[in-house]
């Protein structure tokens, strides 16, 4: 886990995480210290959704032949190394409004079991404005739809935690500029796999995805 230079870090687990887990630093002349962290299980809710399992793709095999190159951009995207102080701050919702899809949620699709539901939705009308949740710098503004992400934005706040925004009519933002908190990034909206205009949160440090809730409240 990597260190700030005041000795802060960031940890996090998650939905699928075990009861317990052991965190142990090694500290200045070789000595460690121990402990053993409790992690409380969640309760999850069932989701069916009227939307196609492949997302706009028009057949199964446009999504098997798009989906590959996506995935790799989405990758690259959370690979790339970013200095910002975001993670530090106290998030807020990039945008207001009703709940409609719940993180950890199981995810029926047309009647097709699909993976667990990553983000928190939340229902507004299309065109609405949406901010940054903290400071960041942009990884991946896509040019184009993605089958399942629509137009997607994806911002690192550093130390491994990023924001990763679904569904977007519009984008303000370009790979590499940096956000400040409450700054527009761009606009709600309905495009890839979504039945009406919602703004889709996902947050993820490294590859443990992470309830927005837990940081915004």
């Amino acid at each position: 886990v990597p260190l700030a230079p005041d000795g802060s870090f960031l940890i996090a687990f998650d939905r699928d995480a075990g009861p317990s887990a052991r965190l142990v630093a090694r500290l200045g002349g070789g000595r460690t210290v121990e402990r053993t962290l409790g992690i409380a299980p969640g309760s999850w809710r069932i989701e069916t959704i009227n939307a196609p399992y492949r997302g706009s793709a028009s057949s199964d095999a446009e999504f098997e032949r798009r989906r590959p190159a996506e995935l790799a951009q989405i990758a690259a995207a959370r690979a790339t190394p970013v200095v910002s102080d975001g993670w530090r701050q106290q998030f807020r919702w990039p945008v207001t409004g009703r709940l409609s899809g719940f993180f950890g949620s199981q995810r029926i699709y047309q009647g097709k079991p699909g993976s667990y539901h990553s983000g928190t939705d939340v229902a507004v009308p299309a065109g609405t404005p949406f901010v940054a949740p903290a400071d960041g710098v942009v990884t991946l503004a896509a040019s184009s739809p993605f089958t399942l992400e629509g137009y997607l934005l994806i911002v690192d706040h550093g130390m491994g935690l990023s924001s990763a925004f679904l569904h977007c009519q519009r984008l303000d933002v370009k790979v590499g500029d940096h956000v400040v908190q409450g700054q527009q990034l761009g606009t709600v909206g309905q495009t890839g796999r979504a039945t009406g205009p919602h703004m889709h949160w996902g947050l993820k440090w490294r590859d443990a995805r992470l309830d927005p809730g837990k940081l915004a409240g």
